[in-house]
Formats: structure tokens, C-alpha cells, sequence
């Protein structure tokens, strides 16, 4: 009898457990429904009776993001009109002319700052410094970098006529240029560095077959000698899940679990094995990441720690741990959106920001360290779950300069490069290039000359002290001190220039550079001083250190 009514009292509690899981799902049926009704008819109130006519595609564009923002900023919304950028993304895949463009402020205009190598752009002889001033005849003065740069794409195989002022010629240059697919290098550089037994490959983005381009590269650098390996993912904001998959795959053995995704629906809900047999399961290999490094490259980086394959150089990584699908929609528009969480090999997801909780602010919440979960390597190592890949070997950079910024947002160093580039026909190779005293000298009496200023932020701070002080009644007292704080403040851009000139030389160089050797010449030039590569160097170099990092740790 007792028996019994544990059983009727258990279906009594399964039959309200359902009541009450129907309840719900009524209730935000009704509510879908509701705010959808009540949307849809501010709109028509609008469009009927507001004292303007309202453009629908722009209001319920705004109302669409305004919604999309309340989520999280991955979930985005592609119209048809925007359906080249999504494709972009995805593939690296565009129609034109290959070309980096930016706003040049002293003209008011777009200029050429980087055109690809193999492409268009540099074999027709388009130069970095080339001011655009029409395209097909069509003035571009004041016009924005994107509309200039919708009008460079187009169908592949149409042309168009460039003109544009090349600093140094008497008159203005016309090109005429046939728009191909272009692919955007997702590997802008691999080969073998001067120790020659190190193998460096940078990966900038998870597109469509990079995986194939890794394997590719790593072959040929291990053919030409390689031992040891260096990935870079650097701001490599990440990409394809899959192609991530497959790029741990290349060092880790057949059929272990890499990565699971949690969604909602089930077929949200994935394990992503290795399926085939490594590339090379045995080879030192480092990976190099930074706070830009997001995403797939958090897996690749995450996946190859947890099952103690690779050292992690740098710095902690973004903390990106969703996952996002694309969904058609109505007139040919995509929905990117997040349907689940991704949990690397220890079980741990790496998301740094909580988009359900947001502070007073509308900021979203991010997990401090102290509430982080203890997750193991395969090896037994501690790891932590939140806030991105904590890197094995920790590299402190320092902090570029307030005045090293301003250079590099404005027009005097892309000058200086144009004017570099006409008076030397040829430099020396990436690997032996060096900026000598009297190229510095040069660019340092260009930067006086231009008229160039920046914002020094102890002048801010003391303008703000000052008009403290003087709300508060300190500043006729403290005038003296005030006073010589700003003599000691005193701006002086020459000895600024010396002062800060170690770390501004190589970006001297670097746009130098890739006047003759393009995008792969810059960054051999940049791999010459970098601190993350030469830690990484130097713990690939010592198998005493190498097997150290996935040593255990004895419990405390």
C-alpha cells in the first residue's frame, strides 16, 4: 500500500512537472506572438499617421539591431545588399581589385595604402601613396573608405578606369583594371627561420580549406628541414569550427575527442572527433596567441593545450566560446547566429563574457578569475575555464607609446614611405633590410616639418587637475607647482621622437618594406624583434624547458 502511494504521488509530480514545463511554453508562445502583434502595428501607426514619410528599410533595420544587441554581439544581420561582406568572411573570397584602402586626412581622399601581391591592384602598378581621385569618371573627394571600396568591387571580369595623383608625377596616372576573384591569404607567410630548424607559419583567419594550406606549409617546411614548429595565431580572430578541427588533427592522433558544442536543440549538439591520422603527432610545437586571438583559434590553441601538445606563447586569449550558424531568411538575407557553446578536450568552455547578466551599464558581466572553474589537461595539468587560454610561457609586452599611435593613424609615415620608395629603385631582402641612422633622421625632420601633433595624455590629466584644483580653491595656492609641472610637461616633439625611436623604427621600416616585398615582407621584418617568437624559440631550443611546461604539478 505504501509502495502505492509513492507511485501515485511520483505521476502526481510528473503530472505537474508537465502542467508546468506547457505552462511556460504556452506562455512564451503567447509572448512571441504578443510583441510581434504590437511591433508590427507601432510600425503601421507610424507609416500612417507620423508628420514624415518613414523609410521602412532603415527603421526596421534600426529596430532589428537595437534587438540583435540585446544578445550578443556575434548574432549579426545580413541584408542582401550585404551578402558580399558575409561571404567575405566565411571563404576570404571577394571580386576585385586586391587592395588595402584607407582615408587619406590630408586630402580629404582615399589612398592606395597596401596593394596584394598577385593581384589587380599590383599588376597593373598601382603603388602605396597613390591617391584615388576618380573611378570611372566619378569624383571621390570626401567620399567614405567603404562606398570607395564598394565601388572598386564588382563582378569579376568587369573593368573599370582609376585615376589617381602619384606624388612626384607632373600629372595624374589612369589605369584600367579587370575586377578577379581574389582570395585573402588566410597564411600570409610560412618558411623556415634563420636558425634553420624552425618552422613558422602565421594563420590570420580560419577560412575555407586553410586547413589544407597548413598541411601544405608544414610539409614543405619539414622537407626543407624544420624539427621544431612555430604557429602563429596571433590576432586571428578565428573562423570555421571545422577547419579548426581539422588543424589540431594534423598533430594529434586518431580519434580523440576535440571539441562538443551545447545548444538548445539538439542538433545544436555536436562532438567533433579527429578522424584521420596525424601529420605529425611528435614534433615540438609552439603556439603563439595574443588578446585579439578569438574563437577557432582558442580552439586550436585550447585543444592542442588540454591534450598537452603544444607550449602556449603570449598573452591570454579573447575568451570567445561561442558557436555561430548561418539561417536563411526572406529576400535572400542571412541571420549569423549563436546556437550553442563549445568545451574543448578538459570539458571547459573558455566564453569570457556572460550576455545574459549585464551590469547598470548594459555592459556584460565578465567572470573574475576567483569564480573560474580548476579543469585538467590530459596530463594532469591544471586549467581554467572563462575569460580565453591562459598561456603556458606568459609574455609581458610593453605598451606601445601615445605617440607611436598617432604616427600610425596618420599621413606622415605613409609619406614618408611614398618618398623612400622613389628615391631607392631596389632595397636589400626582408631578412638584411635595416633602417639606418640617417633613414630616421630623414623620417624625423619629415614628422617637424609636416606639422604633426598628437594628444600627450599628461597634458589632459594636468588640464583636468588644474580645473579641479580651481573648483575646489587649490589653484592660486598651487600655482608655483602648477607651473613647474607644465615647464617639466613642456612638449617637444624631436626629443620625443629620439626618445621613443627603438620603437618606432621598425614600423618605419615595415612600411619601407612593403613597397618592395608586399605582405610577406613586412612580416619577416616584424618576426626580427618579437618578443612572443623569441620566448617560444628559446623554449623550443632547451628540451629541458620544452618537457617542463607539461610537467604536473605536485598538489600543494
Amino acid at each position: 500500500m505504501k509502495k502505492n502511494k509513492i507511485y501515485a504521488l511520483g505521476a502526481v509530480l510528473l503530472l505537474l512537472c508537465l502542467c508546468w514545463t506547457g505552462f511556460q511554453r504556452d506562455n512564451h508562445n503567447f509572448q512571441v506572438s504578443k510583441n510581434l502583434d504590437v511591433f508590427n502595428s507601432v510600425y503601421k501607426e507610424l507609416d500612417m499617421f507620423y508628420v514624415d514619410t518613414i523609410d521602412p528599410q532603415k527603421v526596421i533595420r534600426a529596430g532589428i539591431d537595437a534587438m540583435l544587441q540585446e544578445i550578443d554581439p556575434y548574432t549579426e544581420y545580413y541584408p542582401e545588399d550585404d551578402l558580399d561582406d558575409f561571404k567575405q568572411m566565411i571563404t576570404g573570397k571577394y571580386a576585385g581589385i586586391g587592395s588595402v584602402i584607407r582615408l587619406y586626412k590630408k586630402r580629404n581622399r582615399v589612398v592606395i595604402f597596401e596593394p596584394y601581391e598577385g593581384t589587380p591592384a599590383a599588376e597593373v602598378g598601382l603603388k602605396a601613396g597613390d591617391v584615388i581621385l576618380e573611378i570611372d569618371g566619378k569624383d571621390v573627394e570626401g567620399m567614405a573608405t567603404d562606398k570607395v571600396s564598394d565601388m572598386l568591387r564588382g563582378e569579376a571580369g568587369t573593368t573599370f578606369v582609376l585615376k589617381v595623383d602619384r606624388p612626384g608625377e607632373p600629372a595624374p596616372l589612369e589605369f584600367k583594371i579587370a575586377r578577379r576573384n581574389i582570395q585573402t591569404p588566410s597564411i600570409p607567410y610560412y618558411g623556415i627561420l634563420p636558425d634553420g630548424k624552425t618552422g613558422y607559419l602565421q594563420l590570420t583567419s580560419f577560412t575555407d580549406n586553410c586547413a589544407r594550406d597548413v598541411r601544405r606549409g608544414i610539409i614543405e617546411m619539414k622537407e626543407q628541414g624544420a624539427t621544431q614548429l612555430v604557429l602563429d595565431l596571433r590576432s586571428n580572430g578565428g573562423g570555421s569550427l571545422n577547419e579548426a578541427v581539422e588543424i589540431v588533427n594534423l598533430f594529434v592522433p586518431k580519434g580523440l575527442e576535440l571539441i562538443s558544442t551545447k545548444g538548445k536543440l539538439r542538433q545544436a549538439c555536436r562532438v567533433y572527433k579527429s578522424t584521420r591520422e596525424p601529420l605529425d603527432a611528435e614534433i615540438p610545437l609552439a603556439v603563439l596567441v595574443d588578446g585579439a586571438s578569438a574563437s577557432a583559434s582558442e580552439i586550436v590553441a585550447g585543444s592542442l593545450q588540454d591534450l598537452d601538445r603544444a607550449v602556449i606563447v603570449g598573452m591570454r586569449t579573447y575568451g570567445k566560446g561561442l558557436v555561430q550558424v548561418p539561417r536563411d531568411l526572406p529576400y535572400n538575407g542571412q541571420l549569423k547566429v549563436t546556437t550553442s557553446k563549445y568545451y574543448i578536450p578538459s570539458g571547459r568552455c573558455i566564453q569570457a563574457l556572460d550576455y545574459q547578466h549585464r551590469d547598470a551599464s548594459g555592459r556584460a558581466m565578465r567572470t573574475p578569475d576567483s569564480l573560474t572553474n580548476v579543469f585538467y589537461t590530459a596530463a594532469g595539468r591544471k586549467v581554467r575555464d572563462g575569460g580565453g587560454i591562459r598561456p603556458d610561457v606568459e609574455v609581458k609586452v610593453e605598451e606601445q607609446s601615445n605617440l607611436l599611435y598617432y604616427l600610425l593613424n596618420d599621413d606622415v609615415l605613409l609619406d614618408y614611405g611614398t618618398d623612400y620608395a622613389r628615391a631607392h629603385e631596389t632595397i636589400a631582402s626582408p631578412q638584411e633590410f635595416e633602417l639606418t641612422d640617417e633613414d630616421y633622421a630623414a623620417f624625423k625632420k619629415m614628422v617637424l616639418e609636416s606639422g604633426f601633433k598628437y594628444d600627450r595624455q599628461s597634458e589632459d590629466v594636468l588640464k583636468k587637475l588644474k580645473e579641479i584644483a580651481e573648483f575646489e580653491g587649490y589653484l592660486e595656492d598651487a600655482k608655483p607647482e602648477f607651473e613647474a609641472l607644465e615647464k617639466k610637461l613642456q612638449h617637444n616633439l624631436g626629443a620625443e621622437l629620439d626618445r621613443f625611436a627603438e620603437e618606432i623604427k621598425p614600423f618605419v621600416a615595415s612600411e619601407i618594406i612593403k613597397r618592395y616585398y608586399f605582405q610577406r615582407g613586412v612580416i619577416i621584418q616584424q618576426l626580427k624583434n618579437d618578443p612572443d617568437l623569441d620566448k617560444a624559440l628559446e623554449v623550443l631550443g632547451d628540451s629541458a624547458s620544452y618537457a617542463a611546461v607539461f610537467a604536473v604539478q605536485p598538489k600543494e
